[in-house]
């Protein structure tokens, strides 16, 4: 196989979707028109990218971004393009249940997950049971006939663990269940979630793949056995993208594993600094050994990017708010994977049902995160910039 960047670069740019230019152009349109009736009756019959349909069903500008990310994801027979990360959840879990079905959820998974898992999924008559990842014993307990689908996370928000995806994979795979996983945070580039057992891969291409903080969009990818029902699904449930945030995201491709490995080694480079601090009980990265689930990111993954958190130690929320606001060259604010470096506070206890927050073997006292998406700036001016706040709070 290719190298990241050399797939990057090529993926999803048929020449007869490109033509003579290098990005495939952007094709707005809602009505497309047929040569003759005969050729209108005969497009009813296929349901694929790549025929002219009704504009719902894309354009060469939608489908190459398709044909693209289905290219970079290991395994993937086809992708779907939803209008957010969240649409593309929704979505997904929608054409892996049925009502009265039960879905088991990792118990650290993004809040709006939980949102739609305990909401529209309720009120469509699908049970949600939260399980914590790393207590496969109660995990492996939790099924029963009417467990279809397991939704996983990796690593989990916000507190940054990882699970052991192919041993939680497999459980649910002896049981008949399907495997849905949000690999947002590494993409199918860091991590090739269906070569190691799950069935269909969620990104929000709102972060890495846009990269400038200027779009919203999700996507979801599947080997054969899956994708017909996820794309009948979408279609039913009329998702759609934009030609020119399709072009938006597609140039945003072609850097992204140029941009994934500078903000993984700027953020790992933070991160060991945070480390020594005395401000600091816990750093939360992935990469880092001896954070939650280090040993399953060294075994499965071959990359990551620059998102972790850290916990002080014993401060109080104003002494976080004060550091957070001392802040110069990191926004406050929602999402990642942008230019820009980013810092959110925050105390999951409120969102966790099956798994303690603080940690097992933490100090009750030591809970307060605040989660850093480190962006493109040069990592000594990140540091001097986290420097600089911390001295802050010993007066707040």
């Amino acid at each position: 196989m290719m190298g990241a960047q050399t797939r990057a670069v090529g993926a999803g740019r048929r020449e007869e979707w490109t033509g003579r230019v290098v990005n495939p152009p952007i094709w707005r349109g809602s009505t497309h028109l047929y040569e003759s009736e005969e050729e209108r009756q005969e497009c009813l019959k296929h349901n694929e990218d790549g025929r002219f349909h009704y504009g719902r069903r894309g354009s060469p500008t939608q489908w190459a971004l398709a044909e693209a990310l289905t290219q970079m994801e290991p395994g993937a027979h086809g992708t779907m393009l939803y209008p957010s990360g969240t649409a593309a959840l929704a979505g997904t879990l929608m054409s892996a249940l049925e009502p009265g079905d039960t879905l088991l959820v990792q118990d650290n998974v993004y809040e709006p997950t939980r949102s739609i898992a305990s909401g529209l999924l309720k009120r469509w008559g699908v049970e949600a049971r939260y399980f914590d990842p790393d207590d496969i014993d109660a995990y492996a307990s939790a099924f029963d006939d009417r467990v279809k689908a397991v939704m996983l996370e990796v690593p989990g928000s916000l507190t940054m663990e990882v699970c052991d995806v192919p041993r939680l994979a497999a459980i649910a795979r002896e049981k008949g269940a399907t495997v849905l996983v949000d690999n947002t945070w590494a993409t199918g580039l860091g991590f090739a979630a269906l070569e190691h057992g799950c069935d269909i891969t969620i990104t929000s291409l709102t972060k890495h793949a846009s990269g400038h903080s200027d779009v919203l969009m999700g996507a979801a990818s599947a080997g054969k056995a899956h994708y017909s029902r996820l794309r009948h699904t979408a279609q039913l449930l009329g998702q759609h993208v934009s030609p020119d945030d399709a072009a938006l995201v597609s140039r945003g491709l072609r850097t992204m594993p140029l941009r994934l490995k500078r903000t993984a080694q700027t953020g790992l480079q933070v991160a060991q600094w945070l480390r020594s601090r005395a401000e600091v009980a816990h750093v939360l990265h992935p990469m880092l050994e001896g954070s939650p689930g280090h040993e399953f990111w060294a075994r499965d993954f071959t990359g990551g990017c620059g998102l972790f958190s850290f916990v002080f130690d014993g401060h109080t929320d104003a002494q976080r708010c004060a550091f957070v606001d001392a802040l110069q060259l990191f926004g406050i604010g929602y999402s990642w994977g942008g230019f820009e470096s980013l810092a959110l506070p925050f105390d999951p206890a409120r969102i966790r049902s099956a798994s303690e927050w603080p940690r097992k073997g933490w100090r009750e006292e030591d809970r307060l995160g605040v989660r850093l998406a480190i962006g493109l700036e040069d990592a000594d001016d990140l540091i001097a910039d986290l420097d600089r706040a911390f001295s802050t709070i010993k007066h707040a």
